[in-house]
């Protein structure tokens, strides 16, 4: 049972017509919520759902507070507020610290007493696993790999040899850390010669690295995703990359070899950087562009034209095809225009 008055504590917001006793029983949208349930208004979209809804208690800002007929939980930023109630309501599996008997623990490997090494997991020799920590079924930790306290690893999380890991870092199931860059050098006989990749991934305390993304260790320094990095799934970072602290990386982001990106920067989903370049801190780069140099002042950035009809699509492709033809054209115009005062 949570009360209301327990939600604002966590929250940190504040109670108006609210009995600070009165219990909920889950979270719901404004459209959907029930009685004893505990609903929020964070985006302007849904506020015409505000007047009807039959929540018992609403997480609003003070603007929208004037306006809700439920009991409100008043908040300075919503959004954050609700993600911190919300956390509440969110079932944790109960473990029980120890080995599964169908893991294999090298016997050189330091595990915890109070973790959690689930079934069919690999953990290899030199390994450290931390207190609290839970590495769900079928993970791999690989050699001297080193996993920081109350570390969550989902399911199939691979770690490859010399990763670490800091606390509190979520990882969910497929994701593999430590794997090979992708260093090549071509020879005169015209084969690939496969470089060594000698350094390893850190990742710092409170990240979280989504489904299927991969994280490539260094060639000779090591990749890095500072503290509190949001990684959300099937991102590709690359060798020797930089990630600063507080950034977060919408799906199937790609990020090529030894880029930097900054601190509180947000890249939307499909966004390619490319290699050996810098990203400033507090950058917001939109979905599906293409990075081809570095950006060295904070703000928003974009590349690539948004989707069109089909037919008009067909026209804007065949202007671009005949743009270098028009300039041409239009510089010997000017040429002209310079030498007789007229065309």
């Amino acid at each position: 049972m949570i009360t209301l008055g327990e939600i604002a504590a966590v929250s940190r917001t504040r109670l108006q017509r609210c009995d600070a006793a009165a219990v909920v029983t889950g979270v719901a949208p404004l459209d959907q919520a029930e009685p004893g349930q505990l609903s929020f208004l964070t985006s302007t979209r849904y506020r015409p759902f505000l007047a009807d809804t039959r929540a018992s208690a609403v997480i609003v800002s003070a603007e929208d507070a004037i306006d809700c007929p439920a009991p409100a939980l008043v908040a300075d930023n919503p959004q954050v507020a609700y993600a911190r109630a919300a956390a509440l309501f969110e079932p944790t599996a109960e473990r029980t610290p120890g080995i599964h008997p169908t893991a294999w623990v090298s016997p050189s490997a330091q595990i915890a007493a109070d973790a959690w090494v689930g079934p069919h997991c690999t953990i290899e020799a030199g390994a450290i696993v931390g207190p609290g920590v839970s590495i769900g079924p079928n993970c791999v930790i690989g050699e001297r790999s080193e996993i920081g306290a109350n570390t969550r690893l989902v399911a199939h999380v691979t770690l490859c040899h010399r990763v670490r890991l800091g606390q509190r870092v979520l990882v969910h199931p497929g994701a593999v850390i430590g794997s090979d860059g992708f260093g090549l050098a071509l020879d005169h006989g015209g084969r690939w010669l496969k470089i060594p990749q000698l350094g390893s991934v850190v990742i710092g305390d409170d990240v979280e690295i989504g489904a299927n993304t991969t994280i490539d260790r260094g060639a000779l320094e090591d990749t890095v995703i500072e503290e509190g990095v949001k990684l959300d799934n099937q991102i590709q970072v690359a060798h020797n990359v930089r990630i600063g602290a507080h950034s977060a990386l919408a799906g199937c982001v790609g990020i090529a070899g030894s880029a930097r990106v900054g601190r509180h920067c947000m890249l939307g989903g499909g966004v390619g950087v490319a290699g050996h370049l810098e990203i400033a801190d507090r950058v917001q780069i939109t979905g599906m562009s293409l990075v081809t140099k570095s950006i060295s002042e904070p703000g928003a950035y974009s590349s690539g034209l948004a989707v069109e009809p089909n037919r008009l699509w067909n026209k804007i492709s065949a202007r671009l095809r005949r743009l270098d033809d028009v300039f041409k054209r239009l510089a010997i115009l000017e040429k002209k225009i310079k030498q007789n005062g007229s065309i």
